[in-house]
């Protein structure tokens, strides 16, 4: 989703933003290097220049440094706004870059300083013919193996967003907070799907701030706020209905999708970042506190698209394997600290020292994982 970062947060989270920019270190480029190396995109608070207006399709990557004094986020758009790739949490002076796969076709560029509103765009034309990265029978494989993972947490997320809808509408608050984070788990294990399909993302799961983009507050963290702040369910019920019939759509939607094995490579690294940015400083879920479920969640998705890559990266690249593994493990046996039954300790309840600990292992693990996409693009 969209977001709106304080600068604090953006300070923050800047050494693990940092591990997930760049390139990989290991002289693998793709359409970007073809052409002549990465596309290279100067982001500022008032402009979005990007170097080339016209690529060869196929694999193209480009290079964003952010010269402004605001976060910003670069984004590449199809028709509908249908977003084919995107890096958010790009801090003033860092650059990042951002690996996607192109077919012929008419685009649209936009950075978003302050990661807000539909961004400055400009137009992108993708020209000629090339093979799809699925063509490798392993990448192939590997999307197949992840979209069945898609379909396995849309289904558990229809199931569970019903009940917590159901819930909401009897006015039952006590259940309906039980089942939030629940709900939520697995929105948040396949949100880099959930975010191509333009504003369904912010129906779902914007924060307050969408109303600052023109945009109603609704979804998951409008019936949040009723049952942490108000406390009240009395006039949630429309809320809930429109929640629930936002996510049958966004459902069919990611399960009809065709995934590049960049989606998986992108969308691993995108998860790491919402971590970082949203649940270790509490942004997420400020009025339920509830955010190590979302944590947890986030790690869950990024390891499972790793691991539907993960024949073509033991192929490409075994020592990133190793080094992916020890990472993961290193988080899980740190969030496994703050485990409580079938769920998590609260993030108000959690200390400075901790959660400078949680951070500390993301970055960690955002490092390997930032590497992925250059190897799939090879």
């Amino acid at each position: 989703m969209r977001r709106t970062l304080a600068l604090a947060a953006g300070v923050l989270t800047a050494t693990v933003l940092a591990a997930c920019g760049g390139g990989s270190g290991d002289g693998s480029g793709g359409d970007g290097a073809e052409a002549g190396g990465p596309v290279p995109v100067t982001a500022t608070d008032t402009s979005c220049e990007v170097a080339r207006t016209e690529v060869s399709s196929g694999t193209v990557t480009f290079a964003v440094k952010n010269g402004g004094t605001k976060v910003t986020e670069f984004y590449v758009y199809a028709d509908g706004d249908r977003v084919m790739g995107e890096v958010e949490n790009i801090v003033p002076g860092l650059t990042r870059e951002l690996r996607v796969e192109l077919p012929a076709g008419k685009y649209e560029t936009a950075c978003k300083p302050g990661m807000v509103g539909r961004g400055i765009r400009g137009a992108l034309t993708v020209s000629g013919s090339s093979a799809p990265l699925t063509t490798d029978a392993k990448l192939s494989q590997a999307t197949e193996s992840y979209q069945r993972y898609v379909r396995s947490q849309t289904a558990a997320l229809l199931d569970k967003t019903q009940e917590f809808v159901t819930a909401v509408k009897a006015g039952d608050v006590a259940t309906a907070k039980a089942l939030y984070p629940v709900a939520r788990t697995y929105w948040e294990r396949i949100e880099p799907v959930a975010e191509i399909f333009g504003d369904l993302d912010p129906k779902i799961d914007g924060r307050e701030e969408v109303v600052e983009e023109g945009m109603e507050f609704t979804g998951f963290h409008r019936i949040e706020k009723d049952l942490w702040v108000s406390g009240s369910l009395a006039g949630s019920g429309p809320i809930a209905d429109r929640l629930m019939a936002d996510i049958r759509e966004i459902v069919a939607k990611a399960n009809a999708e065709k995934l590049s094995p960049l989606n998986l490579a992108n969308g691993a690294k995108e998860l790491l970042d919402e971590v970082a940015t949203g649940k270790i400083t509490g942004e997420e879920d400020r009025y339920s506190h509830t955010d190590l479920w979302d944590f947890n969640a986030n790690v869950e998705g990024s390891q499972a698209a790793v691991a539907a890559l993960r024949p073509v990266l033991e192929e490409r690249a075994p020592d990133l394997v190793k080094q992916l593994d020890a990472a993961f493990a290193k988080v899980a046996a740190t969030l496994a600290k703050h485990q409580v039954g079938d769920g998590w300790k609260l993030h108000n309840q959690l200390s400075q020292a901790e959660l400078k600990e949680l951070s500390d292992v993301i970055n960690e693990l955002a490092e390997p994982v930032s590497k992925v996409a250059a190897v799939v693009a090879r």
